[in-house]
């Protein structure tokens, strides 16, 4: 047979499946979204049908997909065994979990402060983090700390800011359209609360379930977004000064039951050492 299963891409397949999606597969294995399509669009060729449908930004897999994903585990499974047993122990896998906000930021300080483990990521909404390291699915998971009932330990503070595309311009009259991620998200309710109090009468034009979805619609002319501030602008927007400051997001991170007190205290000081405190 001239077809092969290329590893790399079974890896993605994998990605796709347990992070619910291309955009948080791409994010999970620190490569680019198009990549991890063009590792999907590889498998499909290879055996001929499609195994992967799109649905907005999450992806429904086919029976055939569905199948392709079970021999995937199994042959994952069996590589890495392989590579332990000729290589030797690898180094220990921590999987950290954290929001969206910033990732670009949260990230790589994750990984530098970890440099004899093999880092993991799972990027999702701060409720579901929180539910993962309950399970114990979860080491470590950092997020707003205003988003979470559980108590964590304070990690610093992401400002934030208000961006639009550069040549939006504010409709006449008092109402000002806001792209948001959808409910509950702390920066959607600071967003409508800093707004309603310069007396504008601010409503949603746009919901998005992620932070990439809300630059591609503000980027597209929309309306306003408030966002984490991080070292360079998203590319396509443009910051505002025209709008109400809103204070900093505190964040918080959290430590599942059981976890190494050294590994926390590690991702605790690689992230103070990029947020602002």
């Amino acid at each position: 047979m001239g077809q092969v299963l290329d590893i790399l891409a079974l890896r993605s397949l994998v990605a796709v499946a347990d992070c619910g999606g291309f955009h948080r597969a791409a994010a999970t294995l620190r490569i680019s979204q198009s990549a991890v399509s063009q590792h999907v669009r590889r498998l499909e060729k290879a055996i001929g049908r499609p195994v992967v449908e799109r649905q907005g930004r999450g992806a429904a897999f086919t029976p055939d997909g569905q199948a392709l994903l079970t021999e995937s585990r199994r042959i994952l499974a069996a590589h890495d065994d392989a590579l332990r047993r000729l290589v030797g122990p690898e180094r220990p896998t921590v999987t950290i979990g954290t929001t969206e906000h910033a990732a670009d930021l949260i990230l790589p300080a994750v990984t530098a402060a970890l440099p004899g483990h093999q880092v993991r990521f799972r990027i999702d909404r701060t409720r579901r983090l929180d539910a993962a390291v309950d399970r114990g699915v979860l080491d470590v998971a950092v997020h707003l700390a205003e988003a979470s009932s559980a108590e964590g330990i304070p990690v610093g503070t992401l400002p934030l800011s208000w961006y639009a595309a550069p040549d939006w311009r504010p409709p006449a009259g008092r109402s000002w359209p806001l792209v948001a991620i959808e409910e509950p998200c702390v920066l959607r309710r600071r967003a409508l609360s800093a707004l309603a109090g310069r007396g504008l009468d601010a409503y949603v034009v746009c919901d998005s379930g992620y932070v990439a979805g809300v630059v591609d619609a503000v980027r597209s002319g929309l309306g306003v977004a408030l966002l984490a501030r991080v070292s360079s602008t998203p590319e396509g927007l443009a910051e505002r000064s025209d709008l109400p400051p809103v204070p900093p997001a505190a964040m918080s991170l959290r430590a599942r039951s059981g976890a190494d007190p050294a590994l926390a205290a590690a991702v605790v000081a690689g992230l103070r050492s990029v947020l602002d405190r």
